[in-house]
């Protein structure tokens, strides 16, 4: 384990992936990138997100928008077109629903949501650009036997796999059920966003299969994740349906299982700026499939 500085170069600013010893590397890149009078973010939020990588809206969606959503989710999850889609990823172990992507392109009511200005208004001002919808999906987490997300970063496996060049993409998650302390909630160490986690182990051929389902390959080592999460802390966010976390893409987060018999769905949206469009992978042998990691780069408009 070493902790080193980096200097981005015009091909990798953030390698990963290629070596053998983990390694700590800090951010060359702002976080925040707009400015108060931007958006609906107000300063201090701004400074807090700059700061903690992360900021949270106790009620983004109405009781009622929040019921049309969970509507869509039950409908979705009994189509059976959309269940012999490749979009759609299944626990490794069972038939139950894990995710959805490119869920703004399959559901005209999720791509009403990627166009509210509450939601796009908010990835404008942070990005401080136009901003393109890099990936979207529902996740599931259902009662029982909804299986963990491990630590990650996603900007990781953006960069690695899918040719994602700086740190400029932020990602929103709206609760469309309760999250508890008990129902495997999203963790966030607060101030991990500075730090990049170098990864070992190359990516395999199509990894994308496997790591839907359980990531192995792009995840931090455990002396990494103890460096940060002993700087940090972790922060556990609960809250209602309707609430929602926005998160810069290099925050360490990850979330546990749900043996409780309350599920735990949220929408996961990911914007990218225009400005920071993806190119070849820079540790992967080709780039994912579009709907993962997309290679339209059309601004999203309100």
């Amino acid at each position: 384990m070493s902790i080193i500085e980096s200097h981005p170069t015009i091909d990798d600013a953030y390698p990963t992936r290629k070596s053998s010893e983990a390694a700590l590397l800090y951010r060359q890149d702002p976080v925040v990138y707009g400015r108060p009078e931007d958006g609906p973010i107000d300063a201090a939020t701004l400074e807090a997100y700059e700061a903690d990588g992360f900021l949270t809206v106790d009620q983004l969606l109405s009781p009622e928008e929040v019921e049309d959503y969970r509507a869509e989710l039950r409908r979705l999850s009994s189509d059976p077109e959309i269940l012999a889609d490749e979009r759609t990823v299944t626990e490794r172990d069972s038939d139950e629903v894990r995710s959805i992507f490119e869920i703004h392109k399959i559901s005209d009511v999720f791509a009403r949501l990627v166009r509210d200005p509450r939601v796009l208004g908010r990835a404008k001002q942070i990005l401080g650009s136009d901003v393109y919808v890099h990936q979207s999906r529902v996740n599931y987490k259902p009662g029982f036997n909804g299986k963990d997300f491990y630590w990650h970063s996603d900007f990781e496996t953006w960069h690695a796999e899918d040719g994602m060049p700086r740190m400029r993409a932020v990602s929103i998650s709206i609760a469309l059920t309760e999250n508890f302390v008990h129902n495997g909630g999203l963790m966030i160490m607060p101030g991990s966003h500075k730090t990049f986690v170098s990864c070992v182990g190359e990516t395999p051929e199509d990894h994308y299969k496997e790591s839907l389902r359980g990531q192995e390959i792009g995840t931090p080592d455990p002396s990494s994740l103890s460096i940060l999460a002993e700087k940090h802390g972790i922060e556990l966010f609960t809250g209602p349906a309707g609430s929602a976390t926005m998160f810069d893409c290099n925050c360490m987060h990850g979330s546990n299982g749900n043996i409780t018999p309350f599920p735990r769905s949220n929408v996961f949206i990911v914007f990218n700026s225009v400005e920071n469009t993806c190119v070849e992978p820079f540790s992967a042998p080709a780039p994912r499939p579009e709907f993962i990691g997309a290679r339209d780069f059309t601004p999203v408009t309100g």
